[in-house]
This record gives C-alpha cells, sequence and structure tokens, in this order.
C-alpha cells in the first residue's frame, strides 16, 4: 500500500509570483528617460545658472578657478552700474516696438496668408504655396542687402519702419498654419457658412479659436525671434538712441579686454527676464499644443 502524499488534502499549490517582464523593462526605460533629462536640464541650466550667479559677483569672483558659485556679497550693483553705462531704458523702448509691431505684422501675414491658401480658390495657388517654400530655404543673410538698399532709397534707415517692416514676411509660420488649417473639420466651416458668415468671421470665430495652441506656439516663436534679433538692428540703425537691447550689450564690452562682465552678465538677465515671462504666460497653450498633436498623430 503506497503512502499518501503530503500535500494531500492542502489543496492547490500557489505559484510564485513571476514579475512581468515588460514591467521591469518599463522601469529601465523611464530610468534611463530621466536620466538623459536630468542631462539635458544641466547641459541647458547650467549656464543659465552661472549667468545669474555671476550678474552678482565681483570681477576677481568670476575669473576665480575652480568656480565660485555663490558669492561672499551678493553685488546688486552691477545691475545699476549696467543700466547707467548704457541707456537700456532707450534700448527697451526700441525693443518692445520692434518685438511688438514685428511680430503683430508677422503674425497677420502668416494667418491671411495661411488661410487663404487653405481654404480659398485661386489661380496658381499651388504655385504661390511652392514659392513660399521655396523662400524657407533662403538665408536670411542673403535678403540684407537688397533690404538696406531699398530702405536707404525710401530715406528710412535708422528708424522704426527699418526694424519692423523687412522682417514682415513669415513663410515658415505661412506654412505651419496652412498645414493646421487642413486639419480643422470641414464640417464646422460648412455650419458657418450656412448660418451666413463671411471669411474674416470664419477665420476669427471659428478657425483661430480652434487653433488657439498653435498660433499661441508660433507667436511665443516670433516674438522670441524679434525680441533676440541682433545682425538686422544692428546694420539698419547707426545711432546709439535707435539701438536695441541685443546690441545695446556689446556697449559694455571694453575692446581693450577690461569687461566688467558681472555688468554684462546683469544686463544679460535683463534681456532674458522678459522673455521668461512671455513663456510662463504661454506655456498651457504650448502644452495643450504638444498634447493635441500626440493625439492626432
Amino acid at each position: 500500500m503506497s503512502k499518501a502524499s503530503p500535500l494531500v488534502g492542502l489543496g492547490p499549490v500557489a505559484a510564485p509570483a513571476v514579475k512581468p517582464r515588460h514591467a521591469v523593462r518599463i522601469s529601465v526605460t523611464a530610468v534611463i528617460g530621466y536620466l538623459l533629462m536630468a542631462i539635458l536640464v544641466a547641459v541647458i541650466g547650467l549656464p543659465l545658472l552661472w549667468m545669474l550667479l555671476a550678474s552678482v559677483k565681483s570681477l576677481p569672483e568670476i575669473y576665480t578657478f575652480p568656480p565660485v558659485w555663490i558669492p561672499a556679497r551678493f553685488r546688486w550693483e552691477n545691475y545699476v552700474e549696467a543700466w547707467q553705462i548704457a541707456p537700456f531704458g532707450r534700448f527697451y523702448v526700441n525693443t518692445i516696438i520692434m518685438t511688438f509691431f514685428g511680430t503683430l505684422a508677422k503674425m497677420l501675414n502668416g494667418i491671411f496668408s495661411a488661410y487663404a491658401l487653405a481654404y480659398l480658390r485661386f489661380p496658381k495657388r499651388d504655385l504661390v504655396f511652392l514659392i513660399i517654400l521655396a523662400a524657407l530655404m533662403i538665408p536670411p543673410q542673403v535678403t540684407i542687402l537688397p533690404n538696406y538698399l531699398t530702405l536707404g532709397s525710401l530715406g528710412w534707415i535708422n528708424s522704426y519702419q527699418a526694424l519692423v517692416l523687412p522682417e514682415a514676411g513669415i513663410a515658415f509660420g505661412t506654412f505651419l498654419l496652412r498645414q493646421h488649417f487642413l486639419t480643422l473639420p470641414r464640417e464646422v466651416l460648412e455650419a458657418a457658412r450656412v448660418d451666413g458668415a463671411g471669411h474674416l468671421r470664419i477665420l476669427w470665430q471659428v478657425v483661430l479659436p480652434m487653433s488657439q495652441p498653435i498660433v499661441v506656439t508660433l507667436l511665443l516663436l516670433t516674438a522670441v525671434g524679434r525680441w533676440n534679433d541682433y545682425l538686422w538692428p544692428l546694420i539698419a540703425t547707426t545711432t546709439k538712441e535707435m539701438r536695441t537691447l541685443p546690441v545695446g550689450i556689446s556697449f559694455l564690452l571694453d575692446q581693450e579686454g577690461n569687461t566688467q562682465w558681472g555688468q554684462v552678465m546683469a544686463a544679460t538677465v535683463m534681456v532674458v527676464v522678459p522673455l521668461l515671462v512671455l513663456f510662463v504666460w504661454t506655456q498651457k497653450y504650448l502644452v495643450e499644443g504638444i498634447s493635441a498633436g500626440a493625439l492626432k498623430g
């Protein structure tokens, strides 16, 4: 007579839990992703942190090696001295005017052009779009001399017209908005037409509200580009009173090598801060635009 198995009557034996292999893969992938993001933040953030801290350091502390991150005394005088050495108040006014009206001209040009290319029927429409795409391949430096000669013939050198008008074209924005407008549901536009809406009403009350994230994203990119523009304002203006902030920082550089880098960093911070404020204000729309693109993809 065979002996009964000691496991008889104990019920089914639970198998040992096996951790899904994909869970391990996900955790490893997440760790690698966070590590890469941390490296990216360090690469981008450390120079900005150094700029911010150097703006309140003395010159010997800036030249110290190994570097001193936290100064012994925060030298806020750098901001006052930088503001007084060059007319930064005037530079701010010039930059705000150039950025506001330049961005406004670019956005209106891009929105109207994109709407026409997306929804209007006119002869050679595809050819016009092809020419706009070709304009994307032309370096902006190529247009500097023709623009300068044109403005010189009009007597507009060293004026706000010279800072704003030559940069009113926006081939990239026209292309970006046109491609986005084509993804909007046609049923909504047809319903607006049935209600008697014209093209301007459809654009402002239907198309733009549905395209808010992409419009705000383009607005941010355009404003940042105009605010940081250096080459064209340097060429189009001839007096210190018409210079912009990126050009104005060069007045703090000493040709003999005695540059007070604390003042230069303070001036740079004054240039960067408005862009950070603009980014914080538009961040919500940027996230919505990225999320919408991910869902559509």
